[in-house]
């Protein structure tokens, strides 16, 4: 359960806080942040999917598949091999979302993900209405394993 930060009154800043102070007081909330258990969760998975033999090994054959697959993509729709190639990217992909460390993993990383849009779209907010927040789905993106995202666990097809 995440925890609950102190509201600050608001009238806690009298004075405009200098840029040395806002970036001391983000790299605190990092700190936090990293200290947290949600992210003592994400650190356990991300190296269980790192020390993961069959993750690494369908990670494997899903590099070979995307290649294959890019290949057949640079002829478009019409490349003999091209729904093939396709469906064997799918395959391995539904190969890799069925093991226990890559779930578990993608599903603490989605949990932080939330966590870092909230604390931005607050932050943004506090500022202005108008300030812009990236999107927090970043999973439907591309992100994480298997997706040629960022999860960077180093078993080929996470990142």
């Amino acid at each position: 359960m995440p925890e609950t930060l102190p509201v600050l009154p608001l009238d806690a800043f009298e004075e405009p806080a200098d840029w040395t102070e806002l970036l001391s007081k983000a790299y605190t909330l990092g700190e936090m942040i990293k200290r947290s258990a949600m992210a003592d969760d994400y650190v356990y998975w991300k190296k269980k999917v790192e020390e993961d033999a069959e993750a690494k090994e369908v990670s494997r054959r899903l590099s070979k598949a995307k290649e294959k697959f890019a290949e057949c993509e640079r002829f478009g729709r019409f490349h003999p091999d091209y729904n093939e190639a396709l469906d064997r990217v799918y395959a391995v992909q539904a190969e890799m979302d069925k093991l226990e460390s890559v779930n578990r993993f993608k599903q603490a990383e989605r949990e932080l993900d939330e966590l870092l849009h909230d604390i931005s779209f607050t932050v943004a907010r506090a500022v202005s209405e108008s300030v812009k927040v990236p999107e927090a789905d970043s999973q439907a993106k591309g992100g994480g394993c298997g997706g040629g995202g960022s999860c960077s666990c180093g078993s080929g097809g996470c990142g």
